[in-house]
């Protein structure tokens, strides 16, 4: 067991050091799955068979320890006694690296699947909302509570809003995770045009502010407040820029769309939602890449728990 168990932890530790350096993708929720399987497998086994079997020899040990002390004449010390009794009860290591683990993981498979999972934001395609290098938390059943690794909902809550921002399953990857903010609902009629956004008929009103200084770029760039149904946020907009949609050819629904030089016109599927970044001259979403299926939702996020670059960042944003 000792020899498997090695085998197993330096399995997960080169595909977690691949994984981290970028050489392979994984699907962490599966990869949690399968450890939380494994650990269970140790620990059913530790209760079941290897500490009754280090009971029975704790006992043995003792009662010979005791025998011999008898022999000798010698005092029965109760330290001693507890000494020897705790040398054989004692865990091997391999036991308490896999059992002692699962109620740790049982614990974090349950919150990150049904309540909250922790996201890091990796590109700036929703500045100004979320920043490069934000910590964020996501609402894993404010839209309903799915089954982990499958991600089918079996209980349904609330249903997504404009303006919510989101995190989904990549369409054209399910296997990575997009976070963007939800613009056009079942049904909708999305139009982006010359920079300004419709939807229903109804062009969304944007607000100038002061310029957004992007510290990354160091770079001065314009930005509006806009609402989104009952949200309100801020965007970074340049109108001056010229349209530069090439959207992927092969997503689903492509004939909802319609491309043109001024932009693009999509009628949302049912069952479907249209995805905007708030930087929206540098994100690519489903003006490029198509809708997002209900089944690929993620959750609502909601909060930011830490910015090592900048601790003022923690808090809510909408």
């Amino acid at each position: 067991m000792s020899a498997l168990t090695s085998l197993l932890l330096g399995g997960l530790a080169v595909f977690l050091g691949g994984w981290f350096l970028g050489n392979w993708a994984g699907d962490f929720s599966l990869l949690l799955f399968v450890l939380m399987m494994v650990t269970l497998a140790y620990w059913l086994a530790e209760k079941l068979f290897f500490l009754p079997l280090r009971r029975r020899a704790a006992q043995e040990a003792v009662n010979e320890w005791e025998t011999e002390q008898r022999a000798r004449g010698g005092a029965l010390d109760q330290s001693a006694r507890d000494h020897v009794l705790h040398r054989h009860m004692e865990q091997p290591w391999w036991l308490d690296w896999t059992a002692g683990l699962f109620p740790i993981i049982l614990v974090v498979f349950f919150l990150r699947s049904f309540l909250f999972e922790p996201f890091k934001i990796p590109s700036g395609s929703m500045i100004p909302t979320l920043l490069v290098g934000d910590l964020i938390l996501v609402n894993k059943y404010h839209y309903g509570v799915r089954l982990p690794v499958i991600n089918k909902k079996i209980i349904a809550l609330n249903d997504p809003q404009r303006g919510d921002v989101m995190v989904f399953r990549f369409p054209l990857n399910p296997s990575i995770n997009y976070i963007k903010r939800v613009v056009g609902l079942p049904g909708d009629e999305v139009k982006y045009h010359n920079q300004q956004l419709s939807v229903n008929g109804q062009p969304v009103q944007t607000l100038g502010l002061d310029r957004f200084y992007n510290e990354d770029r160091l770079q001065y760039f314009k930005q509006f407040e806009e609402q989104l149904g009952t949200i309100t946020h801020r965007i970074l907009l340049e109108p001056s820029l010229p349209n530069r949609l090439k959207p992927d050819l092969s997503f689903s629904y492509r004939d909802n769309c319609v491309y043109s030089i001024d932009g693009v016109i999509c009628k949302v599927p049912e069952g479907h939602y249209f995805m905007m970044g708030d930087n929206r001259d540098d994100s690519q979403d489903s003006r490029y890449w198509g809708f997002v299926p209900e089944e690929n939702i993620v959750g609502r996020a909601f909060f930011v728990w830490m910015n090592f670059g900048d601790i003022k960042r923690v808090g809510p944003f909408h």
